[in-house]
């Protein structure tokens, strides 16, 4: 596969192992001119349309170029964090932490806190967006399961709330992008609801934090999808209804009572909705992840990394909103009232690594390289409507991550500049 956008103008030329949208080129050439992409195919074609004045020097072994990753959902990192930043450097933190490491395009994802909290945040990030270093808001609540809460503050659950959402809308001057609901959640679900006002917003709907059947899920999704068709039909933004970290945060499947897992997983076998992976090797076992990838397949599936702001950094204590955590060998976990020197006794409470080391992981439980990184890059670019990141594509934004054979980054670029 070649993609070309003639330039004679070729400053950076990038070989190695090239992962396309659908497949991986052993030998290939990615050519950057300014902010694009210009070229992306075989050594030989570049050189034969005249993108190359000769063959370029051969990669290190391993070298691989893959997209700039994309994250639907992560809470911060590198010591700072999105709930609780109150200035635009301490957002400015944890989106680096992240960049650093590939992944050039994030939602800045929020948690259940008080209405002043939530507005107060929504206008930061909001503001962020503007200046292109967010690719928009996910709000993670309030209208949650309170059995299923996981990481999220209990006294700020609410039932669905039309009224707060179209503030949280405007408090981000049109950013918020996603939204977690619950579908048993009082006020989500049916007409005039919190989902109905979502979708009337350009927001995607997102089912997760449920303790609620498998009815109740298929509910949502029998809402949603199609209102988010029809929206798109008419002229709408292009959106995808996506599930919050499946399997985390729910019931676990059981064959008697199956719960919103089941529905979730054959409404993304329809092609109904897009499924979020923590694939981190923490959240969900591996062959979790590795069965998934072989029941619903890369385009069904969100790769994520729930980042808290411990994300890049050492062990220790942090902030989650208004909830204590403690990270210990790398997992983050709420801090257990009863238990407060018990680093494995609460609930975990995100993650701590990066788009990329969830790539890793997920390539290490057995998936293969193309549909772990298409999950992490045009599948979610996808969801958010994103048409010029995403994917190695000639024409679009020069963001491009290069890895060694270990999938450890040596160089991110984001529209054609050097990060870091």
């Amino acid at each position: 596969m070649t993609d070309r956008v003639p330039d004679p103008n070729v400053p950076m030329v990038l070989r190695g192992r090239v992962v396309l949208p659908d497949t991986v080129l052993d030998d290939g050439v990615v050519v950057v001119t300014g902010d694009r992409l210009a070229f992306v195919g075989p050594v030989e074609d570049a050189l034969t349309l005249g993108f190359l004045p000769g063959a370029p020097p051969a990669a290190a072994p391993g070298t691989t170029v893959l997209p700039g990753l994309v994250d639907l959902h992560n809470h911060g990192g590198g010591g700072a964090s999105f709930p609780d930043a109150t200035t635009p450097d301490e957002v400015r933190t944890a989106v680096e932490a992240h960049l650093g490491a590939g992944t050039t395009t994030m939602l800045g994802s929020l948690v259940t806190a008080s209405r002043e909290t939530l507005l107060e945040r929504a206008v930061l990030l909001g503001s962020l967006v503007e200046r292109g270093l967010l690719a928009g808001i996910h709000a993670e609540g309030p209208f949650l399961s309170h059995e299923r809460r996981g990481a999220q503050s209990p006294e700020h659950l609410l039932p669905g709330d039309v009224g707060l959402l179209r503030e949280l809308v405007a408090a981000s001057g049109g950013h918020l992008r996603t939204m977690t609901v619950a579908p048993e959640v009082p006020g989500v679900v049916g007409p005039g609801g919190v989902a109905e006002a979502l979708v009337e917003a350009g927001v995607v709907p997102s089912l997760g934090h449920t303790a609620g059947s498998a009815e109740q899920a298929e509910a949502l999704v029998a809402q949603v999808a199609p209102a988010l068709r029809a929206r798109a039909a008419d002229g709408g933004p292009a959106r995808e209804m996506t599930v919050t970290h499946l399997f985390n945060g729910m019931p676990p499947l059981h064959h008697r009572d199956p719960g919103p897992v089941a529905a979730c997983m054959a409404a993304a076998g329809r092609g109904e909705v897009v499924a979020e992976l923590v694939g981190d090797g923490v959240h969900l076992a591996p062959a979790t992840v590795r069965s998934m990838f072989g029941a619903l397949g890369a385009d069904r599936l969100a790769l994520v990394t729930d980042a808290m702001a411990a994300a890049g950094m050492p062990d220790g204590s942090y902030e989650l909103g208004p909830m204590a955590v403690t990270v210990h060998g790398g997992v983050a976990r709420l801090v257990d009232p009863a238990r407060p020197q018990d680093p494995h006794a609460g609930a975990i409470a995100g993650g701590t690594a990066r788009l990329v080391d969830v790539v890793r992981a997920t390539v290490t439980a057995g998936v293969p390289l193309a549909d772990a990184v298409r999950s992490a890059s045009w599948v979610p670019a996808r969801v958010l409507g994103l048409s010029d990141v995403g994917g190695l594509v000639a024409g679009r934004r020069a963001d491009v991550l290069v890895t060694d054979g270990d999938l450890r980054p040596l160089l991110v670029l984001r529209a054609g500049s050097r990060v870091g």
